[in-house]
């Protein structure tokens, strides 16, 4: 086979792996080339939660080397009229997916350089004529798998588009008044139940609270309040006791909430959204 150089093939989805599906898609990769690299983001990601799959490209894409192919198939509007496309980040990177919002993030922190519309004529599976559900293994796993093992080039994917006509889901904003700053709840580091907002360090220090001093949390869920507390600033967990709540800078440079070896998200009925904001007040 005359390849030009292989890069990474990253996959994620909201399949989970309780069937074949995950295993399906790096089937088809495979059968394109056995030598690919091929490593998961997630598959673990809420069912049709676009949301979600936007967010964690954006926590993860910016670690892997210029060329890695990203395929995301958090695909809700599978077999409509949707786009299907592959992003150039202005990394490098390149993303495979449908354009409903996943490429959110990626789009507003990280950049797109180009867009290209999958030309599903020429890529989509055969076998698939008849059979509209999964485009995961269909079309995008085969176009990624081509494009990251050097088969194909960017430009072979098809029509370029103007990155200004991507899907975009709503932002939230932050909004920063004399001693405090108020933001939403982005999303959750799951495993732990810590929170992560959409307030940067850089937003946050500009309320002049230093390390080991507390600061006033405020967290509403549409018109309820649903928390409010004072909780120390510290650089990690250990800066307060077994049991005790936390306010940090998280990995992605954004401010979060956590309760040092418990679960903040679950201890407080905590959910992610526009509808959840929170105010952190300087005291």
């Amino acid at each position: 086979m005359d390849l030009k150089e292989r890069n990474f093939l990253v996959m994620q989805s909201d399949f989970g792996y309780v069937d074949g599906a995950v295993a399906a898609m790096v089937g088809v990769a495979l059968s394109i080339d056995s030598e690919l690299q091929i490593y998961d983001c997630t598959h673990e990601i809420e069912p049709y939660n676009t949301w979600e799959a936007s967010y964690r490209l954006f926590q993860t894409i910016g670690y892997w080397k210029s060329g890695t192919v990203f395929l995301s198939v958090v695909d809700p509007g599978v077999g409509t009229a949707r786009r299907s496309v592959v992003a150039k980040t202005k990394d490098g990177t390149y993303v495979v997916t449908p354009d409903n919002g996943t490429l959110t993030h990626i789009s507003e922190y990280i950049g797109i350089d180009e867009l290209r519309l999958i030309d599903e004529n020429r890529y989509l599976s055969s076998d698939a004529k008849d059979s509209y559900t999964f485009c995961g293994r269909d079309l995008y796993a085969n176009v990624a798998a081509k494009l990251a093992s050097g088969i194909i080039c960017f430009e072979d994917v098809g029509e370029l588009l103007s990155s200004d006509t991507i899907m975009k889901l709503t932002l939230g904003d932050v909004v920063k008044e004399e001693g405090s700053v108020k933001g939403h709840i982005d999303i959750l580091d799951v495993r732990f139940g810590s929170i992560w907002t959409n307030i940067t360090r850089e937003d946050f220090m500009e309320l002049e609270i230093n390390y080991g001093e507390y600061v006033e949390i405020v967290i509403r869920n549409a018109n309820t309040l649903i928390y409010s507390n004072r909780a120390i600033v510290g650089r990690s967990f250990a800066d307060v006791n077994i049991g005790e709540q936390i306010v940090y800078v998280n990995s992605l440079l954004r401010m979060a909430v956590a309760i040092n070896q418990g679960n903040f998200a679950r201890a407080y009925s905590i959910g992610t959204g526009l509808q959840w904001t929170i105010e952190l007040k300087k005291i």
